[in-house]
């Protein structure tokens, strides 16, 4: 498109923002016109989400100035920016928990709630991004929430949009009709501030890119005219690593075993999971492909512990043919299951405490507590290890978790349960908003975990990731599990039906 020429729909001159000595902005211009959509990359910590932030009301600038159709504003608070025709939609997520999906679009869109869950189903359906809008958030996956916060900035029918990684979990028939809408939105004047570390989208959808590194605008590029290589390039200053991966060496022994198992909560509007099957072996990962929705988050939560079986159903999961269905997280983790859930703030971190202090929680069995005193040498240097493993981005152990960018609070936890050195190692959405060179590492990181013998179940959204690093594949639709298959003898095309449920591979005859 042709930018106009008249002033922009927004201006931010010498946008300056700090906490304590780290600098997350410095002296950032930018400018975005009615109608553009605009990309921001950046390495995880590059100061993208700050910036947003900063645009949205959350955050104050330090120094610098922001101009609204010319004119020098104040962004006060986030009411204040969608007066003016702001609207984000968060990389993590701002919805309450212990509400309904309607009651929470009705704090931002006084509205009667009948008459506006009718309104959340019709975006819905226009959009194809479903939602049920009496749905008790704490029940829905991460993809589902993500859908959400996109139907609730919609509904509000805003002149400039921020999305910050509005498709990371979502399906690939999703992104598409997200792209038509976010088209029709710009050829309507609105303006479109675009966030994401997936170089492809930003090359099919965005006009302009502005490139952050280490908080300071480094450059700019026509995305159209730039190849996704050379912009992960600008974007982390080095090459993209390759990932290696070999031929998995497995000797047979099952670390996972899932044999029909079957979950039902009546207390909670979640999918549940109909004769579930799986084997997954010592050296080698299993990847479960699949739209958000459909029994992931039960799967994870049954695995992991978080969910208990009764006793007469404790074998339809075993470690090591041993029964855990009915035992508690804890329990678990001692006969060698380490996790990572895909809600990182919550469930995988406690945002307020160090980062030094959420490596104590499940790498206190290291020697690091001993008669019950902690050892802070032990537990700081866990947390260095971490750190240092994943490049996390951050001043210290000792800063808050709250502090960290999505991306390096999700390599840090990766660091973490990776630390552990499991047998068994079961990941939910393990690149979720991590920059592309980040996600090279973590993926060669769970490669070479798989080559040291670890049993890797990983659920994720991503196929690209999928079929990189999994030895074999299957796929979760409507509570049930495909056959597992060899990745070599799959096609993208083929997955992609069955997560839409259009091939009938979903059979009880799975192992």
């Amino acid at each position: 498109m042709t930018l106009s020429a008249c002033s922009p729909l927004l201006e931010l001159r010498d946008i300056t923002k700090r906490y304590g000595e780290l600098v997350a902005n410095d002296a950032i211009n930018l400018t975005v016109h009615a109608g553009e959509t605009h990309a921001i990359l950046g390495e995880n910590g590059a100061g993208k989400s700050t910036l947003m932030k900063i645009i949205f009301g959350v955050h104050q600038p330090d120094q610098g100035e922001i101009l609204w159709q010319g004119k020098p504003i104040p962004i006060t608070n986030p009411a204040k920016a969608r007066d003016l025709g702001i609207s984000m939609v968060f990389q993590h997520f701002s919805l309450f928990e212990t509400i309904s999906v309607v009651e929470n679009i009705s704090l931002t869109i006084p509205a009667p709630l009948p008459n506006l869950a009718k309104r959340i189903l019709a975006k819905s359906k226009a959009f194809g991004l479903p939602v049920n809008p009496q749905a008790s958030v704490h029940s829905l996956s991460v993809g589902e929430r993500q859908r959400v916060e996109i139907i609730r900035c919609l509904l509000q029918e805003p002149k400039l949009m921020i999305l910050d990684e509005p498709t990371s979990v979502l399906p690939p028939p999703a992104v598409d009709r997200l792209f038509t809408t976010l088209r029709n939105l710009s050829a309507h004047g609105i303006a479109i501030l675009y966030i994401s570390h997936k170089l492809e989208e930003i090359r099919a959808l965005c006009d302009r890119a502005t490139v952050l590194r280490g908080g300071v605008v480094t450059g700019t590029a026509n995305p159209t005219k730039t190849s996704a290589k050379d912009l992960a390039t600008l974007m982390i200053g080095r090459n993209i690593p390759q990932v290696t991966h070999r031929k998995s060496r497995t000797d047979g022994t099952p670390q996972l075993t899932l044999k029909r198992l079957n979950y039902h909560d009546p207390n909670l509007n979640i999918m549940g999971l109909k004769d579930i099957s799986l084997t997954v072996q010592t050296g080698e990962i299993v990847g479960v492909a699949g739209v958000s929705g459909n029994g992931q988050l039960t799967l994870a939560r049954l695995i992991s512990g978080e969910d208990v079986l009764s006793r007469n159903q404790a074998n339809s999961i075993r470690m090591q043919g041993e029964p855990v269905g009915h035992l508690p997280p804890d329990a678990r983790r001692k006969r060698g299951l380490s996790f990572v859930p895909e809600d990182r703030l919550g469930r995988g971190t406690v945002p307020s405490m160090s980062i030094s202090n959420n490596g104590l929680l499940t790498g206190h069995r290291l020697g690091i507590v001993k008669r019950g005193m902690i050892r802070r040498h032990k537990r700081d240097t866990f947390a260095q290890d971490c750190i240092k493993a994943m490049n996390v981005q951050t001043p210290n152990e000792q800063a808050k978790v709250a502090s960290l960018s999505g991306g390096n609070l999700q390599k840090f936890i990766i660091a973490r349960e990776m630390a552990l050195k499991p047998q068994l190692l079961v990941v939910s959405q393990p690149t979720w908003g991590i920059d592309v060179g980040a996600a090279a590492l973590v993926r060669q990181r769970l490669i070479d975990l798989r080559d040291n013998g670890t049993a890797i179940l990983i659920i994720s959204e991503e196929l690209e990731e999928l079929f990189e690093i999994s030895d074999r594949l299957t796929v979760m639709y409507n509570g049930q599990l495909s056959i597992p298959m060899f990745t070599r003898d799959t096609t993208f095309e083929q997955i992609g039906q069955m997560m839409m449920g259009q091939l009938p591979t979903f059979m009880e005859t799975a192992e």
